[in-house]
């Protein structure tokens, strides 16, 4: 499942190289406000091996495993260690200079986010664009290559992986992102995070952001008092919506007067703990379409991040599950009902669909969405408890759970149910080739696999697998 307006670094937590660390020291600002780097410059010369889950590329430094980010496989690189805990069983890396660079070399697309230049600055890069160095079609044979090893170690399948495009997709792979999150600097002025880091950098352009979002001209604007802001874009176009988180302590009147100053959207405040997003001019919630078919989805609910991702996603699913009139249906981890509304539509009043989301604000949006849908049960809980007290027959599933994956109880409920078909989309290869292990463990199949680039510029990759029972 794809987060909504979650975090400015869209890096999350993957397998073990992107276990959560304690952050470098912070070190004292220049005179421009920005850090002036890590109080430890420990660099080193390395060779670069291949692509590794996470982002990171494969190195060794006096016989110690190293992950490097922003390099490439063959390349010489200068790196800085950022993580060099003796009792670790591999150290954190960043190219700072590179001594022979690989063809596929390019001039990354976004500055901040160029570890080169962030490196001349004294600093690291901010998160979010980590394969912007590289060229597009070797973005996805990398992302390729690190699926098709998930899957060889944690499932034992060995089988080639193309990674798709999204539909229509710019060449130049950027203004994709319909949501981005951004923090306050200690000046009021629009910010991001630098990766692993609690500094932030002022910004300005978003280059992976759709048109709309720089279009608000967010960096012009006095911030203070306001400790993030998230922005929300309609997939297809729309006006933005904006959501404001305040700083403890501040005053009803100065978040009126920096809503005030916003202009081309609506703009709410957002309980980052609760999810629950107050009104302070226009509306709450965005209006998206997709294939034809409308949702409604809350500013802080979750919808798929890529402006084409629910098109190819949904496209994907229909084709890998192929329900039919009368037939009774599962949607697990369903967020605002993406693939319910379409799964509902193939089945018919004859047929029925189980939908089951944990989040309390986005299984609201379900409702809203399936209004009226008198044949699907909209379920609110952990996907566990609710199979674990279904006793409807099923005769497909389709599950999209979080980053983490289903695991194996969920699994084993999904086989005992015995589906002729499960449809598995998933934003983590590991997890994904984990929890296939599992199916396969069981006698089951895996039939299609399609594998879309819906995070440009990023190691991120989003699937679709069609698994099949036993004969």
């Amino acid at each position: 499942m794809s987060d909504a307006v979650r975090a400015s670094d869209p890096s999350t937590p993957e397998e073990r190289p992107e276990q959560a660390s304690a952050p470098e020291p912070a070190a004292e600002p220049t005179e421009s406000g920005e850090p002036a780097g890590p109080a430890v410059d420990l660099t080193a010369e390395l060779t670069v091996g291949k692509a590794a889950h996470g982002g990171h590329f494969v190195a060794r430094h006096e016989g110690r495993v190293v992950f490097v980010r922003h390099a490439l496989p063959g390349e010489r690189v200068r790196v800085r260690f950022t993580e060099t805990d003796d009792a670790a069983s591999f150290w954190r890396a960043d190219v700072v200079e590179v001594l022979e660079a690989s063809p596929a070399r390019v001039a990354h697309p976004w500055p901040l986010a160029d570890a080169l230049k962030a490196a001349a600055r004294g600093r690291a890069a901010v998160g979010g664009a980590e394969f912007g160095h590289i060229a597009l079609d070797e973005q996805r044979r990398l992302k390729g290559a690190v699926f098709e090893e998930q899957l060889s170690r944690l499932a034992s399948v060995d089988r080639p992986v193309t990674v798709e495009p999204a539909p229509g997709e710019a060449a130049d792979g950027l203004g994709w992102r319909t949501r981005a999150a951004f923090a306050v600097d200690h000046a009021g002025r629009l910010a991001m995070h630098l990766h692993r880091s609690h500094d932030v950098v002022p910004v300005r352009e978003m280059p992976l952001a759709v048109a709309a979002v720089n279009d608000l001209r967010l960096w012009t604007l006095e911030l203070t008092g306001i400790e993030r802001v998230d922005v929300a874009v309609p997939s297809g176009g729309g006006e933005p919506l904006v959501l404001l988180v305040p700083a403890a302590r501040t005053s009803p009147r100065r978040v009126a007067a920096v809503a005030s100053s916003i202009a081309g959207a609506s703009v709410g405040v957002l309980d980052p703990e609760s999810g629950q997003v107050r009104r302070l001019t226009g509306r709450t919630w965005l209006q998206e379409s997709v294939l034809g078919l409308d949702y409604r989805v809350t500013g802080a609910g979750f919808w798929q991040i890529h402006r084409g991702a629910p098109e190819a996603l949904v496209t994907a699913v229909l084709d890998g599950l192929r329900p039919a009139a009368g037939e009774h249906l599962a949607d697990l981890y369903a967020g605002a009902g993406l693939f319910t509304v379409p799964l509902a539509r193939a089945v018919g009043p004859e047929g029925s669909v189980l939908s089951v989301e944990g989040s309390p604000g986005t299984s609201r949006d379900a409702k809203r969405n399936l209004h009226g849908s008198e044949h699907v049960s909209i379920v609110q809980g952990r996907v566990d408890a609710v199979l674990g007290r279904w006793a409807e027959p099923l005769d497909g599933v389709l599950l999209d759970p979080p980053r983490a994956g289903a695991g194996r109880k969920v699994v084993r409920q999904i086989v005992q149910a015995r589906p002729r078909v499960v449809g598995y989309v998933s934003c983590d290869p590991a997890s994904f080739a984990r929890d296939l292990g599992y199916f396969l463990a069981a006698g089951w199949s895996l039939d299609t696999l399609r594998v879309f680039d819906l995070y440009p510029h990023t190691h991120h990759m989003e699937s679709f697998a069609r698994l099949t029972p036993p004969a």
